[in-house]
């Protein structure tokens, strides 16, 4: 698991495309990016909140519609995680989620000492979190529709 946005050569679960209108999409364009399934499940809550219609397995259409309530989410998201302010907390944040133990499991798979560490994770959630809030002002600079696609 990576914590961050990936690119094309890089396909877990969901793709976040930009590349295509209220119809269509170029799937796995180079200029996509790409989250592994149990990061994502920390932000899906704001993806679902944002749109009615979100298919956590198929494709969801975010036009401007609802790109502007999807970006106020994301940023109560990115706030709630920069107040984590101890191990015990960032425990408790990632587990209010759906599939949010296979997170910590799989931190535990990858760093023996992560909960020393904690706030290097805390910190890395934060930035995927904003790279995520930079993909939708580009959307919303570029007047583009983001095609959000679970695999």
């Amino acid at each position: 698991m990576e914590i961050k946005l990936q690119n094309a050569e890089w396909l877990n679960f969901v793709e976040f495309n930009i590349t295509g209108n209220n119809d269509y999409f170029n799937k796995c364009d180079p200029e996509s990016k790409f989250m592994d399934e149990d990061l994502f499940t920390i932000f899906a809550p704001c993806f679902e909140r944002s749109n009615e219609s979100f298919d956590y397995s198929g494709p969801t259409r975010y036009n401007l519609r609802n790109i502007l309530p999807l970006q106020n989410e994301l940023k109560k998201r990115y706030s709630e995680i920069e107040q984590l302010e101890n191990i015990d907390g960032f425990k408790a944040f990632l587990l209010q989620f759906f599939m949010g133990n296979n997170f910590i499991l799989e931190l535990e798979k990858r760093d023996s000492d992560w909960e020393k560490e904690w706030k290097k994770y805390r910190d890395k959630l934060a930035e995927a979190n904003m790279d995520l809030i930079r993909l939708i002002d580009k959307c919303i600079e570029e007047e583009r529709v983001l095609w959000v696609v679970g695999y």
